[in-house]
């Protein structure tokens, strides 16, 4: 795939994700009440079984619809993102994430634009005046086309969506999606999938359910954790001794980012993925296993919190299944590969050119301690990731831990790519991202990573810092 090509689409998965992860604790919310209230649930309860309509319904759409405005055009545009969306709700007989997702951002572009073309023309002292009543009028458009035109069209789209995903499930070839799902998270593509098309049909299916297995298809840990435990225990150098510690925040933590290195360094091993995702998924289907909401993050804990009543057995079972076979088919490639007593994670992955579409674009992923970096001191880094959450999280506390140790204390954050302040001094990021990076802050000092474990750039950057400070 051509990196520019990929490099649209990741960040096409990352405005999607930074729309959606913020509103994971109002869907997780969603899906506790639904998982105990509900006439099947735990704890039955006629009158809070009442929250669950409004809440799929109209909360969840709009808080989607604001938070996708403010992306566009802060506070403003997700005002004017949410009042376009009530006209999608109030249209549709469905919950409206789609068009959510799509009108939020559609609403906020429009007052954007309308207020860049006059505000240089408001006589002074109208400015309160023209912007409200700007937004007012655009707003009350807005809501009436979504109402009568762009609705209607979102659930056409939606439909034909949902019936695709449903004959797959009729047929009992569900399981093929393992095909796009796996290729799509080593390349950092998984947003697109999950967050766009996966979650809200989930959430649809589990108003009328309780449940759907749409939320698994492409977060179960279990093949990740299968290919991990077989590099612990056949695998070779750096990749053997880092592994048990990735299997911990990959399977504990729900930081899928951990194996993504380890499936690069021998591509070979994709095959275990899809092989391990694609029998989960007919294991989960089998037992006609579902989440009540999307797991976020990917953990073991997480997919049992949210496991409705009488699932517990297909859910761990679906987990279990893909850890297996992805273990069988991993240990049975590490075996027969050619091991080289001196390979490294590193090494290795530096040698994978068939997965590295960035090959010629990567920047100098050291920094160069000369002079003029020891004069400009750093005193804001950032770690950078495609949510803003996981593996940047977990990147940043390192980085801070480290340099609290050493007595230096400065501000080390994570974000979202597409929310990386102007103001970094450096920021870190994975080689993957970097052509995405570099579109939206072209003139920031980027060091790139690949992994996020143990990293010379991270190591070479915290020691720059420290060589600052003590100057």
């Amino acid at each position: 795939m051509n990196s520019q090509v990929r490099a649209k689409i990741q960040a096409f998965g990352g405005f999607l994700t930074a729309m959606v992860i913020p509103n994971m604790g109002a869907f997780i919310a969603w899906g506790f009440i639904t998982a105990l209230f509900i006439p099947t649930g735990w704890i039955p309860n006629e009158q809070f079984a009442k929250l669950v309509g409004p809440m799929v319904s109209t909360l969840l759409p709009l808080l989607l619809a604001y938070a996708g405005g403010k992306l566009v055009y802060d506070v403003r545009g997700g005002i004017a993102g949410t009042v376009g969306t009530i006209g999608l709700i109030v249209g549709a007989d469905i919950p409206m994430f789609l068009g959510a997702m799509i009108m939020g951002p559609l609403s906020a572009w429009v007052i954007k634009k309308f207020d860049k073309q006059i505000q240089h023309v408001i006589p002074t002292g109208f400015e309160m005046l023209v912007n409200n009543f700007s937004l007012g009028i655009l707003g009350f458009v807005l809501c009436l086309l979504a109402n009568a035109f762009i609705g209607p069209v979102v659930q056409s789209a939606n439909g034909v969506l949902s019936a695709m995903i449903k004959g797959l499930m009729s047929t009992g070839i569900l399981p093929i999606l393992a095909l796009v799902n796996e290729p799509a998270k080593v390349l950092f593509l998984n947003n697109v999938i999950d967050q766009g098309v996966y979650y809200p049909l989930g959430m649809q299916a589990a108003l009328e359910a309780g449940k759907s297995i749409y939320f698994m298809l492409a977060s179960n840990p279990g093949a990740g954790l299968g290919l991990l435990l077989a590099y612990s225990l056949f695998g070779t150098g750096t990749a053997k001794a880092t592994a048990p510690g990735a299997i911990i925040i990959h399977f504990l933590g729900g930081i899928h980012e951990m194996y993504f290195p380890f499936v690069l360094m021998k591509p070979l091993t994709l095959l275990a993925m899809i092989g391990g995702s694609a029998c989960g998924i007919m294991t989960f289907q089998f037992f006609d296993a579902g989440l009540v909401a999307g797991p976020s993050p990917g953990s073991i804990f997480a997919y049992l919190a949210l496991t409705p009543k009488g699932n517990f057995i297909g859910v761990l079972s679906g987990v279990a299944v893909a850890a297996a076979v992805s273990f069988c088919i991993t240990s049975i490639i590490l075996k027969t590969s050619k091991k080289e007593s001196d390979a490294s994670l590193l090494d290795s992955m530096s040698q994978t050119d068939a997965m590295k579409a960035e090959g010629k674009a990567i920047l100098q992923t050291a920094l160069q301690t000369d002079s003029a970096d020891l004069q400009t001191k750093y005193k804001f880094v950032v770690v950078a990731c495609d949510a803003g959450m996981g593996s940047s999280a977990m990147g940043a506390t390192k980085i801070r831990k480290r340099l609290e140790k050493a007595g230096i204390s400065i501000r080390v954050e994570n974000f979202a790519i597409e929310s990386v302040p102007a103001e970094a001094d450096v920021i870190v990021i994975h080689e993957k991202l970097l052509e995405r990076a570099a579109q939206g802050l072209p003139d920031a000092k980027i060091i790139t990573i690949k992994n996020y474990l143990e990293d010379p750039a991270v190591e070479e950057l915290i020691n720059t810092i420290i060589q600052q400070y003590k100057e």
